[in-house]
């Protein structure tokens, strides 16, 4: 599981069709998989927390705001503790750490301990997705990289998918902490085929981490136009997202639907829609530009928003489904945007798009719940709609700026 320092000059790229390129996908995929499946697992067990516990909505909602805030926050530090830690290491220890912590939170019979491990699960998990991308760059051959990070996208919202659609099936035949620990043992075995499968580091060469320069890479990140509006796009996007998802389930398990809480987590198989979403906006994009497929994609959550607004369940499904087709599209294409635009530093670019990309989950996610308890949902899908408006303009903006020239590239 160690990451060796090169000794040699000579660099060696896995690349497609070889034996470490499968080894190298499948433990990506498990990775991603396991890391989205226990960060959303909760997701569809918010109105069942909120009726043990005795809690508010907006209460509820931090079982997942509180893992995505703590992860947040730790994505700004934790690429730079892999460079002195190893990238293998480092993913390995996060993904099988919080699938312990997912099992143990099963077991928890106080509200106030198990959001305690909800947060820590987060700051264990930011391990994963600020390494991931590093250890791919410096690893798969440039011509294979496409696939490699594909394959890595597409577990990830398999993962956030199955999480989600387990959890709320396994909730309704047996209780929601079997269900929890179910999920934390497949994120356990999701783990060790990680840790099997991986290649050790080839490329990778320890550094002595440096907050100085960290913080002058952040600052100069924060000084460009165009990098200021992607992170606050990221944020908008994700917070309207999360929202949607957050509070659907209190909507469909009331009247006049009063849908099974195992068939609301069937309806989160539209979650497919959004994996195969960012295939088809990145083959848009390398059309049209990212200047027009942003504001399309935003467009696309907007409409699929209001579209939940309908008492019929068959529009609030489809609803759904294009909120989640929309936001993997803009999603994609800002994030590939930021590596674009950026001048250098590019780990530190993706932390603070990730950084504010997971603080639009955690405290639109949970602020959500006051417009639900005022409300109801037509207050939920208003604070969506200024959120997306915002984006909307914000993308319109950006398509105005210097750093446009990127966006084709």
């Amino acid at each position: 599981m160690n990451d060796p320092t090169p000794t040699t000059a000579t660099s060696f790229h896995i690349k497609r069709g070889s034996a470490e390129f499968r080894r190298t996908t499948l433990a990506m995929f498990a990775a991603g998989f396991a890391t989205f499946a226990l960060m959303y697992c909760v997701q569809p067990l918010l109105p069942v927390f909120a009726s043990d516990f005795r809690v508010r909505p907006v209460s509820a909602s931090l079982a997942l705001s509180l893992t995505t805030f703590t992860l947040a926050g730790s994505l700004l530090v934790a690429s730079a503790v892999s460079e002195a830690w190893g990238r293998k290491n480092m993913m390995a220890g996060s993904v099988i750490g919080a699938a312990f912590l997912t099992i143990a939170s099963a077991a928890i019979p106080h509200w106030g301990a198990f959001l305690a491990v909800r947060a820590l699960i987060g700051l264990v998990l930011s391990g994963l997705p600020a390494v991931a991308m590093a250890y791919l760059a410096e690893e798969i051959d440039p011509k294979s990289m496409s696939l490699a990070m594909g394959l890595y996208v597409g577990g990830s919202g398999f993962g956030g998918m199955s999480g989600r659609l387990i959890t709320g099936v396994l909730a309704d035949l047996a209780g929601w902490r079997i269900a929890i620990a179910g999920i934390g043992a497949i994120g356990l075995a999701s783990g060790i085929i990680f840790t099997s499968s991986l290649p050790a580091s080839r490329n990778f060469t320890r550094r002595t981490l440096s907050i100085r320069h960290l913080a002058r890479s952040y600052a100069a990140h924060l000084a460009d136009p165009a990098l200021r509006l992607l992170y606050a796009e990221g944020f908008l996007i994700m917070g309207g997202f999360v929202t949607i998802y957050n509070y659907i389930t209190f909507r469909l398990l009331a009247p006049p639907f009063s849908l099974s809480q195992a068939a609301v987590g069937m309806i989160f198989a539209v979650y497919l829609v959004g994996v195969g979403s960012s295939a088809w906006s990145g083959h848009l994009t390398g059309r049209i530009g990212r200047a027009r497929m942003l504001p399309i994609a935003i467009a696309l959550e907007l409409a699929g928003a209001l579209l939940t607004l309908s008492g019929t369940l068959w529009l609030v499904i489809a609803g759904i489904a294009l909120v989640t087709l929309g936001f993997f599209a803009s999603h994609t294409t800002a994030s590939a945007w930021v590596g674009a635009a950026a001048r250098g530093a590019r780990a530190q670019a993706a932390a603070l798009y990730l950084f504010l990309y997971y603080l639009g989950s955690s405290l639109v996610g949970s602020l959500g719940g006051f417009a639900w308890s005022s409300w109801g949902w037509s207050g939920v899908v208003t604070v969506i709609a200024l959120l997306l408006l915002a984006g909307l303009a914000l993308a319109v903006r950006l398509a105005t700026l210097p750093s446009r020239r990127a966006e084709v590239m």
